[in-house]
C-alpha cells in the first residue's frame, strides 16, 4: 500500500530508529542493523533517523545498515537538536543548516536525503529563516523534500510561504489525540502530510510493559506509565484487546489501523527493535476497521497528562 507525504511517495508505514540509539535503554547495534534491513525486505522503507539521536550514532548505524540498499529507501533525517557534552540544545540558525546536512549526509554515507526535518524550531530563529537555509539544499541537490517536527499551525503557515512542506512530525496515537486539534486540520489545509511518532503510545498500545522502567527509559518519568493512569489505561488497553481479537489481530495492528484509516495522508513511523513486531506492524497496513469500532476507539479517554513534559521537549523523538 503505497500513500503519499506532500509529492513524496511512501510507504504506509515507516521505522522509526530512535530506540537504537536512545531513550529505551541499551540496544545492540547489530540487532539495530538487522531490524532496519527487515524493514527493508517487508517494504517498510520510509526509515526516520536524526543527527541527534544518540549524537550521530543513530544516523551512522541507519548507514551501515541501507548500505548496498538506498535504492530501496526513503531516507528522513533531522537537523535543530545538538547534543552534546554542555547539554542539549536548539540550533536552526540559517548559516548552520548546510554543515548539519552534510554532517548527516557523511554519517548516512548517502548523496541525498529524500526527506529532511527541522526537528524542533528554535526559539531565538523564525522558523521561515530556517526553512529559507533548507530550500538552498534542494536547489543544490542534497535534499529532496523538506519536513518539520513538532510545529504550531502558525509556524507551519509560515514555513509553507517559503517551500513547499512535504509532512509535519508529532505524536499522534490513541492514547495522545491532542494534535487532532489544532495541527491536523492545518496541514491538511496546506497540504502537508502527517507523520505520527510513538503511535502505539510509547508501547503501551502493544499491552506488553516491562516490569520495570531501568536507567536511560523515559517512560519512569511519563504519567501515562504509573499509579493511578497506568492502571486506567492498562484497563483501555484490555478494550483494545477484546476488539482486536474479533479482527484476529494484535492490540498494536489495531492501534496501528486506527491511524491509518484517520486518512490516506498518515504515515505512522513506529520504531521497535524486533524483527517479530515489525512484522507485525507492518501487516497492520491491511487492516480494514469498521466504522463501529472506529468510533468505539475514538471514544476512549487515555489517563496522564502530557503537558508536564514542556520541559522534556527537546529529550523525545
Amino acid at each position: 500500500m503505497r500513500r503519499h507525504l506532500g509529492d513524496l511517495p511512501t510507504p504506509a508505514l515507516g521505522l522509526g530508529c530512535m530506540g537504537f540509539s536512545q531513550a529505551y535503554g541499551p540496544a545492540d547495534d547489530e540487532q539495530s542493523v538487522a531490524t532496519v534491513r527487515t524493514a527493508l525486505d517487508l517494504g517498510v522503507t520510509l526509515i526516520d533517523t536524526a543527527m541527534s539521536y544518540g549524537r550521530g550514532h543513530n544516523e551512522r548505524l541507519i548507514g551501515r545498515a541501507i548500505a548496498g540498499r538506498r535504492a530501496e529507501v526513503v531516507l528522513a533525517t533531522k537537523f535543530g537538536i545538538v547534543r552534546g557534552e554542555d547539554g542539549v540544545r536548539l540550533d536552526g540558525r540559517p548559516d548552520h543548516v548546510r554543515r548539519y546536512c552534510d554532517a548527516s549526509l557523511e554519517r548516512l554515507g548517502v548523496d541525498t536525503i529524500d526527506l529532511y526535518y527541522l526537528h524542533r524550531v528554535d526559539p531565538a530563529v523564525p522558523v521561515a529563516e530556517t526553512v529559507g537555509a533548507m530550500a538552498e539544499l534542494v536547489t543544490a541537490g542534497k535534499v529532496r523534500h523538506l519536513g518539520l517536527s513538532e510545529v504550531d499551525p502558525g509556524q507551519l503557515e509560515q514555513a509553507v510561504a517559503v517551500h513547499p512542506i512535504a509532512a509535519v512530525q508529532f505524536e499522534w496515537s490513541l492514547s495522545w489525540r491532542e494534535p487532532e486539534r489544532d495541527v491536523v486540520p492545518a496541514a491538511r489545509r496546506l497540504g502537508v502530510g502527517l507523520v505520527p511518532y510513538s503511535p502505539l503510545g510509547r508501547g503501551l498500545l502493544t499491552g506488553v510493559l516491562p516490569a520495570a522502567y531501568g536507567d536511560g527509559d523515559f517512560r519512569r518519568d511519563d504519567p501515562r506509565f504509573a499509579g493511578e493512569h497506568l492502571t486506567a489505561n492498562l484497563a483501555l488497553v484490555t478494550e483494545l484487546t477484546t476488539i482486536a481479537a474479533a479482527y484476529g489481530i494484535s492490540p498494536a495492528q489495531l492501534a496501528l489501523a486506527w491511524l491509518l484509516a484517520q486518512g490516506p495522508d498518515v504515515v505512522p513511523i513506529p520504531g521497535t527493535r524486533s524483527p517479530a513486531r515489525l512484522a507485525e506492524n507492518a501487516a497492520a497496513a491491511r487492516v480494514q476497521l469498521n466504522d463501529a469500532d472506529l468510533a468505539t476507539l475514538a471514544a476512549q479517554t487515555w489517563h496522564g497528562d502530557r503537558r508536564s513534559f514542556a520541559a522534556y521537549g527537546t529529550s523525545r523523538t
